[in-house]
């Protein structure tokens, strides 16, 4: 009969035990595309799968700026960045694969808008789940004041 208790004690306990949760912030500024897809796109699904695998929860933030502003325009060609041949031949598929992060993995993309106007960019020329920020310092402290893990990504 003591046994009931215990196995209800545990099996509530179970059900109502937080997830563990993991948070990253990285700070993105490269503009290497090999990097960016190694770090940013390949890299947060291998984690994503990895830490989901353990049934632990993986909250993923990029913070946007320095030369990593091309990755996350809608066109191209009506950029500065349109005289980049690589990511040029890339840039369609590229969108993709960025978008699926967003949609798929629940990566929340943040832009530095302090350095827009010198990329001679507005917020009409960035993707739809790109939300700008007043400035890049703002986006990782705030993060990493939230617990998140800081990895920059650079040159």
């Amino acid at each position: 009969m003591k046994k009931i208790p215990i196995l209800l004690f545990t099996l509530f306990s179970f059900l109502f035990a937080e997830e563990e949760s993991l948070k990253v912030v990285f700070d993105l500024t490269t503009k290497d595309l090999a990097k960016f897809e190694k770090n940013i796109i390949k890299g947060v699904v291998i984690n994503k799968t990895y830490f989901e695998g353990q049934l632990k929860e993986y909250d993923v933030s990029v913070v946007i700026h320095g030369g990593a502003y091309r990755f996350f325009v809608k066109d191209l060609t009506h950029t500065i960045f349109k005289d980049d041949k690589r990511l040029a031949t890339v840039y369609t598929e590229l969108k993709k694969r960025i978008s699926s992060l967003s949609d798929t993995y629940d990566v929340e993309f943040l832009m530095c808008g302090a350095a827009m106007k010198r990329n001679k960019l507005e917020a009409k020329d960035i993707v739809s789940y790109v939300k700008i920020i007043p400035n890049s310092t703002i986006g990782l402290v705030e993060r990493q004041n939230e617990g998140y893990a800081y990895l920059p990504v650079r040159d």
